[in-house]
Formats: C-alpha cells, structure tokens, sequence
C-alpha cells in the first residue's frame, strides 16, 4: 500500500464459513485512496466470497468474522446490521457486477435507476435534481445520446451499453470504494476494452478506490496497481503488479501466469500448464527493452509488407488435396415478426455471401464479434440450418436443400464441441451412454460390448479412466465435463471438428489443458478444425488459417501470423488493438517504468 496516501480500506482476518466449512480463510489487506487491487486466481478460490463479504451481502447461511473498516465510518461491516449496510452502499462503496441484466431492474427505465440510487441516499436536492444528474452521468460513461439512453430499458440496450448503466449508477454518488466483479466477461472484445478504459479513467478523475476481481490476468496488468493472489480461500501472495508478475514467489501465482500467457512454450511446444509451470520463465525488464528496441524498427520493416493471401497460388493448388469444406456465396435472411397489422417483415442478414474453403487437416480460426454470424455459419455447416442461398459442401455433403435423412452421413463426418459443456450434455445420462450416443444411428452396427470399448479408449485419449463411465456430469469439474464433450465428438472418428468457443468458460489453467488436448487430437486423429472464438490469443495459438466476420461477412481472411501481425481491414485492425495479451502488458508496464527511471 502506498505510504503517502491515506488509508482507505482496512481488511483484517476476514473469514466466510458454511456449516463448519471454511470457504475463505484469515483475509487481510489494506487500501489506501486511490489505489487499484486486483484480485486474481481460479474459480472456487474465494474471490467472489471476499468481496459479498465485504459489502455485506452474503447469502443466507454463510458466516462472516472478522474486521472490514472503511474510512469515515467507526464501526465494523463484519456483523453490521443491513440497515446500516444499506446506508453505506451505493453511496460510499459500490458494485458493478458481472452480468447488468441480472443486476439492473427490468421494469424501470434506466435513467430513472441511476436517479434511483441518488434520491434513495439524499445526495441529490430534488428528484428532478437527480434525474438530471442521472443524464450527466450516462453522458459521462459515454452513452450515445444519453437523454435518449435514459428513457430506454435494459432489454432495450446493448451489453457493453448495459454495463456503462452500471458503472453510472456505482459513480453516481461519488463513492470512495468501486468494487467490480468480473464486470466485461461477457463483452465482446472491443466492448471490453471500451468499459475497462472507462472505468480506468473514471476512478484515476475521482480518486476512487478500485478492487477489481477478474481471471484475466491481462487486464489486471493493464489496470491494477497492486496484486492480490487467492487460492482455497486465501491470499497465497500479494504485492505490486510489476513484481507479481515479473518475479512470482509463490508456485500457485507462477501456474496462473504461465498458463494465461498465449505467447509461452513449453519445451514440446505447447502451452503451460499449472502443472509444468516451474519451467516458465515470466516476462522481464530486458525483454521489455528487446522489444521496444524491435519495435522501432519494426515500421521500416513492413513497410511494404504484404499479407499473404488465403488461398494457395494456382501452382500450389494443383498439389493439394480438394477442400473437405466448400462454402460458396452462403447467404442465410431471416425475417423478424411484424410489428405491426401493416408493417412490413423486416429482415436480418445473418450471412451475406460468404465463401471459403478448408483442406484437410488445416486449422482455421473463424472469429468475430456478437451478431458476427459466426454461430449461424456453424449451424449451416453442422446441417441444423438451411441457407436462404448459396452452397455449403461439407465432407461431400451438401446441406443446401438436404433432407433430414439425407444428414446422417454428414453428422458422421462433422462433430461439435459447444462452449457450455454442462449445457450440451443430458444432466440424467451416465458418461458412458452421453459418449455413445452418436453410434446409436442407422448404418453402424457396433455391439453394447463394442461401445463400452470405445467409449474407454476416448476417455483415455482425453485423459479421464474408465471409472468415469458410471457417473454424470454434475459429478465432474468444468474441464473434465468438457473433456467428456470432447470424446463423444470424437467417437465416431468424423474427418471435421468444429469447436465453438469451447474454453471461453473454463479457468486459465484448464483452458491450456484443454487447448493442448485439442491440438494432440487433431494431429493424432488428423482432423480437419474449425475453431470460433472471441480470443484472438488462443486461435493465433491454435490456428494456422483465420476468417473474420463482421455483420455477416467475411471482411478479411489469411494466414494467422500475417492477419495479425499486419491486420489490413480497420475492423481487424480494432479487433486486434482492442485484444488484451498478457505478456504485451507486462511488457508495456515493464518498458514504461524503464523509461520514467
């Protein structure tokens, strides 16, 4: 904590306990005005747990000890009456949680929420006072035509629009202590940016004190100050951000960042693990220097740079094989119900012709933001839409006007991974019939015996034992369940995965578990994939081909270094400034405290 600064929050033995169970145990911190915490680490480690605790709002049946002191008020938090919390929230400690649709009213506009908050603790004169300052506030988190915004509902409102209501309403009162919960997880990547910058120039304007609990460990070295690492409920390390990520001390904090950072390798080549995290080498002043040098030089350098296309020369087409996916001119139009007796249907172009092909065995990263018409492509391709026009050949299939009998072939020859694993598999079937059941169509003749076997030599290969077979997935962590997604896509042997965000819910260190169980298999089962993401970082890892769409188009395509490394379009040139890389951000702290010395 910053010695010249006064202290803001004061946190000492903070514990939360479930029936005789300790969920965090002995927290303490301190925070002076001003300042930025981030609090990091896995889900389950406590972080959440710390900072409901901290505002007095733990669930039913949880126990909170300890003593949590903010500056201005005498008494402790721990143990205060909710009538007293109440008078403190919103007005000297705020939230801004991860999901606005669930925490904004849905029923109230949102104008008259931001004024809500006012009026409810008296810092505004008047109603008309407050509804007021409410438009000045949403002008200030820079909602377009915020007089307008301020008449509109949630529903009415975008996600990263949503969020900037949020952050209105925590500011609103001027708070000396923001807390913020995983606040942009479900932001497309731009968005993200956007609401971080935000936030980031809301507190340094207001002198507000910033705890910011996050996985991302890459936006914690963009925006905070100050580290705090949790593991089971307690803080395993804690101090600034430039050393915690520079010179870890503990081995928890080391697994963490060598598995967020996209850009390291283990000696075989793949991504860090918790478990291999004692070989990685964190980011360092003299790397920070290499590069900076680098990148001075780098615009000579490519300067006449060209990217290269994506498709082969005609002289290398003669030598590869037919593509195992052929899109041509794809065009998917829904119509949206009429508003109205006399309205007419309007329309939404979900794909406007699209073509690209894929050859076998090529990794080909397709992403893009929400109502990109990624998933829509996806669905055309796996045969559970029909396009308006166009073709879409897949493995010798074409799904343009097939029947549904016609389709089992190419459910045979193309698997999905889907990004919610609990979500795709049936709560009440065992392991063992959930991996099975794509034997179970007509034209295979295994046995019961025959598919047991299969099943335990898939969940071998993605490195689960037999014992599994009996259980559900209640029974099994986030990873294993998407492990278990992973084998029953790959026991029919199709030629064509497509993964659809398949680790955007999974912890950073499962994540790289998973991202290298993926990359094995495709080699070892030589499968054709194609992977959607929203992170740059793990298709520019995964991929060696990328697409990227935007409202329906394919807008540039290529291979992945050249895309990235010198994106043409001004939307991959956004997309690709707006991403967040670990590394880059150490770096960038690391190259700027070695030019203030």
């Amino acid at each position: 904590m910053s010695t010249t600064a006064p202290k803001l929050l004061s946190v000492e033995n903070l514990s939360v306990n479930y029936a005789g169970f300790s969920l965090v145990r002995d927290v303490s911190f301190a925070m002076a005005r001003g300042e930025r915490i981030g609090l990091i680490g896995e889900s389950g480690s406590g972080k959440s747990l710390t900072t409901t605790a901290l505002m007095g709002l733990l669930p039913e049946g949880l126990q909170s000890s300890g003593a949590v002191h903010l500056d201005g008020h005498s008494h402790n938090f721990i143990g205060a009456t909710d009538a007293s919390m109440r008078k403190i929230r919103g007005r000297d400690m705020t939230m801004v949680f991860q999901e606005p649709l669930t925490a904004l009213n849905p029923l109230m506009r949102v104008g008259a929420q931001v004024a809500e908050v006012m009026t409810v603790h008296h810092t505004a004169g008047s109603r008309r006072e407050a509804q007021a300052k409410a438009i000045e506030m949403l002008a200030a988190v820079k909602l377009p035509d915020p007089a307008e915004a301020a008449h509109a509902y949630p529903h009415q409102l975008s996600g990263g629009q949503r969020q900037r209501v949020m952050l209105a309403m925590a500011l609103a009162n001027d708070p000396a202590l923001l807390l913020c919960d995983e606040p942009t997880t479900a932001l497309d990547v731009t968005v993200q940016r956007q609401v971080l910058d935000l936030v980031l120039e809301s507190v340094q304007e207001r002198g507000t004190g910033l705890l910011f609990i996050t996985h991302d460990l890459a936006v914690v070295a963009n925006m905070c100050t100050r580290v705090l690492v949790m593991n089971h409920g307690r803080v395993v390390e804690e101090g600034l951000t430039e050393d915690i990520f520079t010179r870890p001390q503990h081995s928890y904090t080391r697994g963490l960042l060598a598995a967020s950072d996209m850009e390291a390798k283990d000696n075989d080549g793949r991504l860090f693990t918790v478990a291999s995290a004692a070989a990685y080498v964190p980011p360092s002043p003299e790397e920070a220097l290499l590069r900076a040098k680098a990148a001075a030089v780098a615009p000579a350098a490519t300067a006449g740079a060209v990217k290269d296309d994506a498709e082969p020369s005609p002289e290398q087409k003669a030598d590869v094989a037919p593509p195992v996916i052929a899109v041509t001119e794809l065009t998917r139009t829904y119509r949206r119900d009429r508003t109205s007796l006399f309205a007419k249907a309007a329309e939404v172009h979900a794909l406007k012709d699209v073509s690209f092909v894929v050859r076998p065995g090529e990794r080909l990263g397709v992403v893009g933001e929400s109502g990109s018409g990624k998933s829509t492509l996806l669905r055309i391709l796996a045969g559970l839409d029909r396009p308006t026009s166009g073709s879409a050949v897949v493995a010798g299939n074409e799904v343009a006007g097939a029947a549904e009998r016609s389709l089992v072939q190419l459910r045979q020859e193309l698997q999905i991974v889907f990004q919610d694993p609990m979500g795709s598999l049936n709560p009440r079937m065992r392991v063992l019939d959930i991996i099975t059941e794509p034997l179970l169509v007509p034209g295979r003749s295994e046995s019961a015996a025959q598919r047991r076997d299969m099943a335990v030599s898939m969940l071998e290969a993605v490195g689960l034992g037999p014992e599994t077979l009996e259980r559900y997935p209640h029974q099994f962590s986030g990873g294993q369940r998407q492990r278990i997604s992973i084998a029953r896509a790959l026991i029919c042997r199709p030629r064509v995965l497509v993964a659809d965000e398949p680790v955007s819910a999974l912890d950073v260190s499962v994540r790289a578990q998973v991202l290298n169980l993926l990359a094995d298999l495709v080699d070892q089962y030589q499968l054709t994939l194609v992977f959607v993401s929203h992170d740059l970082a793990v298709v520019r890892h995964l991929c060696d081909r990328v697409v990227v769409m935007r409202k329906g188009e394919i807008v540039e395509a290529g291979d992945t270094e050249s895309v990235y490394q010198n994106p043409q379009h001004p939307y991959t040139q956004k997309l690709v400034a707006s991403s967040m890389n670990l590394r880059a951000e150490v770096l960038a702290r690391e190259s700027l405290a070695l030019q203030n010395d």
